[in-house]
């Protein structure tokens, strides 16, 4: 399993579309996004992850739209349902609505609102990792 996250989270970085960085690179981004805070029950800010806008007709795999506490955007992240991790499903172009990506990291989730299923995060660092502090409290 880890090698087949880690073989997605590869695919993603190497195929990326940037989409219009002009518009998501601060909060609040325009519309089609909502923050997740008002979609379900979740704090407006999760340490770790920051302050999150997602496109409802793309749930659950997102992207979710990560902001720090200046609301600078920091990463994209993806919640890949473990259930769609096989032979027949596929996540094809999957964009980095933020530009540029420094990093990724890939981890297993067990479920939250919003995402109750298990589910991969795949997170797209649009900052490199000693900056990823402004989203660690």
């Amino acid at each position: 399993m880890r090698k087949f996250a880690l073989a997605v989270a590869i695919t993603m970085a190497t195929s990326f579309y940037a989409m219009a960085a002009s518009d998501v690179t601060q909060s609040p981004p325009a519309g089609p996004y909502e923050q997740v805070s008002k979609l379900v029950k979740l704090p407006d800010f999760l340490p770790g992850m920051g302050q999150l806008f997602v496109d409802p007709a793309t749930l659950p795999a997102g992207p979710f739209l990560a902001y720090d506490h200046d609301g600078k955007l920091v990463s994209t992240i993806y919640m890949l349902p473990i259930k769609e991790l096989n032979p027949d499903k596929r996540f094809d172009n999957l964009a980095a609505p933020g530009g540029n990506v420094d990093h990724v990291d890939v981890y297993y989730n067990a479920g939250h609102p919003g995402v109750p299923e298990p589910h991969v995060h795949v997170v797209l660092w649009h900052v490199s990792a000693s900056d990823e502090a402004g989203v660690a409290k």
